[in-house]
């Protein structure tokens, strides 16, 4: 099983929003940076755990817990020439982008990125690290752990 870290912006999808989703379950649209989208084409897997984050906010930070709830497939916003993720080079035969639904188990508090990086036990957690700035990071056992019982989720 792998641990992931995957950044939303409230505006687009909070964790509010997917909850009040079918299923509780959310396409992760508009991925387009190659790393995260080989995450989710290569490693991902049905069932893999799920820090959901809200960035570009007041408070960033942790705000619930969710799985990977689909195997990857194409991003259908790549080919919508009126969203903000149109990418005229990517074309139906051959889609540059892909996706991977995600269904929230669990809203928790904002841990908030300075508790993030305020906790040593997580000095190396890859979010953390200078320059990141990836919307989708892998996230060790060993801090999926922790950041369970930080957050008192009740999946821990």
């Amino acid at each position: 099983m792998n641990y992931w870290l995957m950044k939303s912006e409230p505006d687009e999808v909070s964790v509010d929003d997917a909850f009040a989703a079918p299923r509780h379950t959310v396409p992760w649209t508009g991925v387009r940076n190659y790393q995260a989208r080989n995450f989710m084409r290569d490693q991902m897997r049905v069932g893999d755990g799920v820090l959901f984050y809200h960035s570009s906010c007041a408070e960033p930070g942790i705000v619930g817990i969710a799985e990977v709830a689909s195997t990857p497939y194409p991003d259908p916003t790549q080919f919508d020439r009126k969203s903000p993720w149109y990418d005229a080079a990517s074309k139906p035969d051959a889609p540059r982008w892909l996706l991977v639904d995600v269904k929230v188990l669990e809203k928790t508090r904002n841990l908030t990125l300075p508790e993030l990086r305020e906790d040593p036990a997580l000095a190396d957690l890859v979010v953390l690290r200078k320059g990141n700035r990836l919307s989708i990071t892998p996230v060790e056992a060993r801090h999926w752990r922790h950041l369970l019982k930080k957050l008192g989720a009740s999946s821990a």
